[in-house]
């Protein structure tokens, strides 16, 4: 039998390792294609990529027209412990590897109680929701110049609590290393949820973020429900607001939904950028120092 030719050997080579080649591709962009499909809705830049105009939003009052009611279990926590204005800030989306679980978070009244189709089918139409807002807090914070980053696990679904790469682990690891974590949610439909409020982490002392989002959220006590999972790791919890009317029909309505979204953005932006430039005995440069009528009891 005549010897094969070098350049036959050669092809028989490089075709397994081209065809090796085109698998590993093919699955890091499954993979990564996966991945995008349920964060990309999220994103808010306009079309060419640029910031959207700062939005005509309404002004706090009681009721709040944006947020609705802020929670009946009002906490008597005062955040005083300063920041550095340069502090990381990491904004997470909550419920955002839990779906299909008990903890997935609330379906909305639209959902839950008027039938309606959800949002998106992978996930509960907190979710969804959490997750624009997430992007919309990211997007206009690097714009104020925050140290401002977003975390979003690998998948919908991660069934073991301290996976490395659920928000719990990662909150975890982060808040060890001074870094604030922001996680966003919306609150169950009457009579089930509570209200607006940030419900702060209870790892670590309270601090001027803490304080700045309370006073424009309204406060949850900080041992609510004993103390959550979230919060013994680092986690300070945003309920934006109760899923139902009007605040869940502005955000369902297609001619209300990017103007919601951003005035809720900006409410989260305004307490974060005067969090971290308060001084340490509660003055600052925002219109709002710390509020001299909360009792300082951890509740």
């Amino acid at each position: 039998m005549p010897p094969i030719p070098a350049w036959i050997q050669r092809k028989r080579l490089i075709i397994p390792i081209s065809v090796t080649l085109l698998s590993m591709v093919a699955l890091v962009l499954t993979q990564a294609k996966e991945h995008s499909l349920w964060i990309q809705d999220s994103v808010v830049a306009t079309s060419d990529g640029t910031l959207p105009k700062q939005p005509v939003c309404p002004a706090p009052a009681t009721p709040d027209p944006l947020l609705g009611a802020r929670t009946r279990k009002p906490g008597r926590w005062v955040g005083t412990a300063p920041l550095a204005k340069e502090v990381p800030i990491v904004v997470m989306a909550g419920h955002a590897d839990s779906q299909g679980m008990n903890s997935a978070g609330t379906p909305g009244f639209a959902v839950g109680v008027n039938k309606q189709a959800p949002m998106d089918a992978r996930m509960r139409d907190e979710l969804y929701w959490n997750l624009k807002v997430q992007a919309a807090v990211v997007l206009l914070g690097k714009a104020r110049a925050l140290n401002i980053s977003s975390y979003n696990p690998p998948a919908l679904t991660i069934r073991t609590d301290n996976h490395p790469k659920t928000n719990w682990s990662q909150a975890r690891v982060r808040s060890a290393k001074g870094e604030y974590i922001l996680e966003i949610h919306f609150d169950a439909y009457s009579p089930y949820g509570f209200g607006s409020g940030l419900i702060p982490a209870i790892n670590r002392p309270l601090n001027t973020i803490d304080e700045s989002l309370g006073k424009a959220f309204g406060r949850f006590p900080r041992l609510f429900r004993g103390g959550l999972g979230g919060p013994r790791r680092g986690i300070s919890i945003l309920e934006i607001g109760m899923l139902e009317p009007p605040l869940e029909q502005n955000l369902r309505n297609p001619n209300t939904q990017r103007q919601t979204i951003d005035c809720l953005a900006l409410r989260v932006v305004d307490a974060l950028e005067q969090g971290v430039n308060r001084s340490p005995d509660g003055g600052g440069n925002g219109p709002q120092g710390l509020d001299p009528q909360t009792n300082p009891a951890d509740g």
